[in-house]
């Protein structure tokens, strides 16, 4: 299973999107924007990334520095702000059974998908 988290309006996650389908591979693409991860979903993710959340948000996001730039959240806290904001989420993220990247830039995926 390989799964893109891909927002289209995002030229790096577009980007990635073109490596998977260049390299003819069957993969799921969620449109995290429109169907944003579950607490559990995103909890998954974070743990096959080897990340905090805090290290996904998007920090150079007018919501991020309007609403939480000085924020001192908990774990569950952060993780609960990136599924409630989808639109903080770093990206893109490729992700297979047991782990993840966040291909930035999309160049990452290559090496990425040559350990498959």
């Amino acid at each position: 299973m390989l799964r893109i988290y891909h927002n289209k309006r995002c030229s790096k996650s577009r980007a990635a999107f073109q490596i998977l389908e260049e390299k003819k591979l069957n993969f799921e693409t969620v449109y995290y924007l429109e169907n944003p991860p579950s607490l559990e979903q995103m909890q998954a993710l974070l743990s096959k990334l080897g990340l905090k959340a805090e290290q996904l948000v998007r920090k150079n996001e007018t919501l991020f520095k309007e609403n939480f730039i000085d924020a001192h959240f908990s774990e569950l806290e952060w993780t609960l702000l990136l599924c409630e904001h989808p639109n903080l989420i770093e990206r893109p993220i490729v992700e297979t059974e047991s782990r993840a990247i966040v291909a930035r830039p999309p160049e990452r995926l290559l090496d990425f998908l040559n350990d498959l």
